[in-house]
């Protein structure tokens, strides 16, 4: 039988015949019909490593799906409340107060108190996990329904952690919870079949507008079986990687969604002198320590071409790892790619191509450097290498890598990497770029530093309004006199790309407004989920 009830039909794939199913259970743009799907199944993306612990960083890239959060973005990006009714700042920045609404129960019954806000930003404090909340000193409930998060210092993002902490039960919270999570949002967990799949429910109790659908099974697919799955009419959406965007698959439509999920170049920002870490990797590199070299790159990569021959069209150029957000500085960028720019500054810093053999030199040291990349990454390979291809001709010579992430760890602070990010939070520029992050896991592997870029990124946390912070975040990237970390600065990465999410998509089913999203991690496209919809 086909699944939901659809109608099987056949069509051509790849010259094959295959056995697929009807799309819609009604006629296509009308109304929900008697027939309409109960159950969608969709393949957007990958298991998350440590389960549904939202204290460990689950939810921090999208939604949290079990749990709910104090606060959420709506499709402009505004604040708008979740759990929370109400929310308020002191004058000096150090207390959040926050009112909980009282109609919110937990997927096994129990209510949802100001105690469980508490327990739960004082465990994601202590717990070392992915969500910061290393600001908090202490979060109390002064009642049942209100709570104070009390900081150590003031911090302007902080309202970006009542975005994205979802709420956990104290009186559930187990060793054993990220794999069985309890929470308050619009789905609750029923079977996880690791590996393979991810079985949910709605939550009838769920305070808010309830879903349409009651049971959503997640595949753990690759982006070949996604598309498979997809082409067999086996699933409702699948998330494909542009470079299989453009196919064609009766019954479902392409929807492209904007992000600020970017790649870049990272540049070692010191010269090589010897340094390892502690466990012992390289530090430096006496090649992209160079700040001609950096401008250079920024200069002659083409990112126009990036978009069109790489993305096949599905993206943007990018000039930071912010593009388009409310904190974003346009003068940082450097304008259309310029080789003939490119040259000069290499030139005037007196790296010459001596000998004739196409790459240039100085003081014996060769403009060339590894820029690695993880090996099962088609997208990152395929920017790898144009970007080397686009260096050549002004005598830097770049050997892309594909590498294991292992491989990759030992070498991030002495070798470029093509990495990539992307956040609705502005704290992602400060872990990115700010000296007290060098060397910290993945944040600032370069060893980046510069005192007004910290200064700026301190007055930024530090601000009691965001406009005021909005201006400090802009000056970090863009001084005004040749200052910043931007690629008209300092440069201490080279930007390329903002990724399309694209995404095949049921003609029945309707997503609602999109909504920007940010890296690809813990399943963006969810955040509207509650929303969806069959029209057919």
């Amino acid at each position: 039988m086909a699944p939901h009830g659809r109608t099987a039909r056949t069509m051509a794939v790849g010259g094959a015949m295959v056995l697929a199913v009807s799309a819609c259970g009604g006629t296509a743009g009308g109304t929900a019909t008697s027939e309409s799907p109960t159950e969608l199944r969709l393949a957007i993306g990958g298991e998350p490593d440590d389960g549904f612990d939202p204290t460990l960083g689950w939810g921090r890239y999208g939604s949290p799906l079990f749990q709910s959060t104090l606060l959420a973005r709506d499709a402009d990006l505004g604040i708008v409340p979740d759990l929370a009714t109400d929310w308020s700042v002191s004058e000096d920045g150090l207390v959040w107060t926050v009112d909980v609404r009282t109609d919110a129960r937990f997927s096994d019954g129990e209510p949802v108190t100001a105690a469980d806000v508490a327990y739960t930003f004082t465990t994601a404090s202590e717990s070392g996990g992915l969500t910061d909340v290393t600001a908090l000193a202490e979060a109390v409930a002064v009642d049942d329904d209100t709570v104070e998060l009390r900081l150590q210092r003031p911090q302007s993002t902080f309202v970006n952690r009542l975005v994205s902490l979802g709420i956990v039960p104290e009186h559930a919270h187990g060793d054993d919870y990220a794999r069985n999570p309890v929470g308050s949002g619009p789905f609750a967990l029923v079977q996880w079949d690791e590996g393979q799949q991810l079985i949910v429910e709605r939550n009838d109790d769920y305070y808010g507008d309830l879903p349409d659908f009651e049971r959503i099974v997640f595949q753990f697919t690759g982006e070949d079986a996604s598309m498979a799955a997809a082409s067999a009419g086996q699933v409702d959406m699948a998330a494909v990687p542009s470079q299989l965007a453009g196919t064609e698959v009766p019954g479902m439509r392409l929807v492209p969604v904007p992000s600020v999920d970017n790649r870049g170049i990272m540049f070692p920002y010191v010269p090589d002198e010897g340094r390892t870490t502690e466990d012992g990797a390289p530090i430096g590199n006496d090649v992209t320590s160079d700040l001609a070299v950096r401008q250079a790159v920024n200069s002659a990569v083409d990112r126009e071409l990036l978009v069109e021959g790489v993305l096949e069209g599905f993206g943007s150029p990018a000039t930071g790892p912010v593009d388009g957000l409310p904190w974003y500085e346009p003068a940082s960028a450097v304008g259309d790619a310029d080789p003939a720019r490119a040259a000069r500054l290499l030139e005037d810093a007196g790296w010459v191509d001596g000998d004739g053999d196409g790459v240039r030199e100085r003081d014996g040291v060769r403009a060339e450097f590894a820029l690695l990349y993880p090996a099962d990454d088609s997208l990152r390979q395929g920017l790898a290498l144009a970007v080397a291809d686009m260096l050549a001709p002004i005598g830097l010579e770049v050997s892309a890598q594909g590498e294991s992430w292992d491989v990759i760890d030992q070498r991030l602070h002495a070798d470029a990497v093509l990495f990539g990010w992307g956040s609705l939070d502005p704290t992602e520029m400060y872990n990115l770029y700010s000296s007290s992050r060098a060397g910290v896991e993945y944040w600032n592997p370069g060893f980046y530093a510069d005192a007004d870029v910290d200064a700026n990124f301190d007055a930024a946390l530090a601000a009691t309004d965001q406009e005021t912070a909005n201006e400090h975040w802009r000056a970090a990237q863009h001084d005004g006199a040749g200052g910043g970390f931007g690629p008209s600065g300092d440069a201490a990465w080279a930007w390329l790309v903002n990724l399309e999410h694209t995404y095949l998509v049921d003609e029945c089913l309707d997503l609602g407004a999109p909504r920007i999203e940010p890296h690809g991690h813990g399943w963006p496209i969810t955040a509207g989920i509650a929303g969806w919809r069959w029209t057919c």
